[in-house]
């Protein structure tokens, strides 16, 4: 009988910890994508700050070209469209189209990088590096933080496609880690929203 009327109380006691466990993991996570508010906070203040410092070189009017800008944003758009069908999908419990949603993403986001670094190599070929102005060091310093985020989401969408094979597929500490990487694509998505109307489109204007 002690045994019987213990068994309840202990699986409830795991079923609370188990949640425990989840709603910190994903609190932690939004603390993270805090600090990384602090941080593009930072570089957007840097950049407000030096927008005019030219050092008689180029002005972001004279470099910037839109049309490809715009491409990049709406590759980028699309993959969190893309992702939010892979989480669909995941939330189903069908691995294959939540493969498939995951691999169009990845390729959407490579492809944002492709453009990005095109982008830079045009800039400092026509003499435009970082190092001929502090308002192309903060831009270049922005954008490639931005771009280096990209590039861990990307890794981190390849880490969980090859996790999903093994027997913690669909594990409430799989769900867990696909939330937070759907935060973090969410996220840089916002910021770059940010980039391409503050630094691009006013650099224009």
């Amino acid at each position: 009988m002690a045994n019987i009327s213990a068994t309840p109380h202990g699986t409830a006691h795991g079923i609370d910890d188990h949640e425990h466990h989840h709603t910190n993991n994903v609190f932690g996570f939004w603390v993270y994508l805090m600090t990384d508010c602090v941080l593009f906070g930072t570089l957007f203040a840097t950049f407000a700050v030096l927008r005019t410092q030219f050092a008689g070189g180029p002005t972001g009017k004279e470099l910037f070209e839109l049309n490809g800008v715009g491409l990049e944003t709406a590759l980028l758009l699309l993959s969190s469209i893309t992702f939010g069908f892979g989480m669909l999908s995941a939330y189903a419990r069908k691995q294959g189209a939540m493969l498939a949603w995951l691999a169009v993403t990845f390729l959407l986001g490579l492809g944002f990088l492709v453009l990005e670094v095109r982008e830079f190599a045009h800039l400092i070929h026509e003499g435009a590096g970082p190092d001929r102005s502090a308002f192309l060091s903060a831009f270049f310093t922005l954008v490639a933080t931005h771009g280096l985020h990209v590039t861990c989401g990307l890794i981190w969408i390849v880490v969980l496609m090859v996790q999903s094979f093994s027997s913690q597929a669909f594990s409430t500490r799989y769900m867990d880690k696909l939330q937070c990487l759907s935060l973090f694509w969410h996220f840089l998505d916002i910021v770059w929203i940010c980039v391409f109307t503050f630094v691009y489109l006013l650099s224009v204007i």
